[in-house]
This record gives structure tokens, sequence and C-alpha cells, in this order.
């Protein structure tokens, strides 16, 4: 008989206490859940990962001292032994740090006020790898905030590892598609495009399809959709 998985070990990071005893609470209840520290900043956040060696860290950005995008650099960074997955929480679905905690490696954001369903979906589809940001809601974050952004700087190295079918597969998970909208442009099975993705992720050095669409405005793959005046 198999024996059942642990449970994903979640570290919550807030600087209100009221709000962090919230989702701790909610994350706490579930059985493939448990919460194994809180922190009221990204410094504690940091010192605590280092200990407690969580699988996913839900990160408030804005906090006092050391706050959550400097906290999620640390924690994604190549010098760390341990790397969680990072859910940024954030007040405003737009909020300029969130593009840059992406950046920095986190695997996606939730708003503060969504609903505990919400909660606990991003945390498992954080928890199998993938990224929790639908990639609508990705392709307008990131359009809002490279829009103004110099023109990109072509890596041609980089991109000469790439197949000329892997860059179409990079350039659609960029305009926003599923796997599934992405197999039926381009006629094939949607394994073949999980196929690609996985191979993408190798050769890009990548964690998820949200990295992979930053990589694609910065090699100039895409550019940001013009405002609308």
């Amino acid at each position: 008989m198999t024996s059942p998985a642990a449970p994903a070990r979640v570290l919550v990071v807030d600087d209100q206490v009221v709000v962090r005893a919230g989702f701790a609470a909610i994350v706490d209840a579930e059985p493939d859940f448990e919460v194994v520290g809180e922190a009221g900043d990204g410094a504690e956040a940091v010192t605590l990962a280092d200990r407690l060696r969580p699988d996913v860290v839900l990160m408030d950005i804005r906090m006092p001292g050391m706050d959550g995008l400097t906290a999620t650099n640390l924690l994604t960074g190549a010098a760390s032994d341990h790397v969680p997955r990072v859910l940024v929480l954030t007040t405003f679905d737009l909020d300029s740090y969130v593009y840059e905690a992406l950046r920095a490696g986190a695997s996606g954001f939730l708003l503060k006020d969504a609903h505990p369903a919400e909660l606990l979906t991003a945390l498992r589809v954080v928890v199998t790898g993938e990224a929790m940001l639908a990639p609508a809601i990705t392709r307008r974050l990131i359009d809002t905030f490279t829009a103004a952004a110099p023109a990109p700087q072509v890596v041609p190295d980089v991109l000469d590892t790439l197949t000329p079918r892997e860059r179409e597969v990079v350039s659609l998970i960029a305009t926003g598609l599923a796997n599934a909208e992405i197999a039926a442009r381009l006629g094939v099975a949607t394994g073949t495009v999980k196929t690609h993705i996985n191979a993408l992720l190798r050769k890009l050095d990548l964690r998820d399809r949200v990295q992979v669409t930053i990589f694609a405005y910065d090699a100039g793959l895409v550019r940001p959709k013009p405002p609308l005046s």
C-alpha cells in the first residue's frame, strides 16, 4: 500500500499579525498543508526558511525592514541550498513590485482579498511546480510594467540554443496562450507542447512559464502592447 504524501510545508510572511494568522489558519486546516512557521518581515522569513526548509513561502511584498522583494531574491537565489517556491501576496493586482518579484524567481502572485479557496488552489498549483498565474494575467502584468522599458537586449547565443519550434512555443506562451491553446495553434498534441516547455526550461535554466514569458520580452521575441489612449 502506498503511504500518503507528506503535507507541503508552508511559511507565511506578513507584517500584519491578524492577516498572517488568518492565512495560517486557512492553510493549516487543510490535510495537504502544514504551516511550519510565520514571519513578520523579510529578514525573519529568510532566517526561518533556512531553518525550517518550507516547500512554499506565502510572501507579502510591502513590509517594514526587509521587504518581500528582497527576501524573494535571497530565497530563490543560486546561493541558497534550499530553494522554496514563493507565492507573492499583494494588495493591488498591478503592484509594480509583483513584476520584480516574478523576475526574482517568485512563482506567482495572489491578491490579499482573494477567497480562501483561491488561496488554497494557488498554493496547490505552486507546490506541483507550476506557476500560479493565469496566462492572460501574466500577459497583462508584464505588458503594464514593460511598456515604458528600453528596447530589450537580444542574446543571440541563448536564442541560438532554441529550435524554431521552441522559439514559436516561447512566443505563444508570452502571448497568453495555455498549453491546450498552443497545441491547437500548432496542430500538435498537448503532451508535445509540454515536452517542448520542459526542454525550454532546461535549456534556459528557468523555473516556469512566468519566467519563460519574461525571457520572451527580454529577448525581444514579443513586445508589450502599446497603452490604450
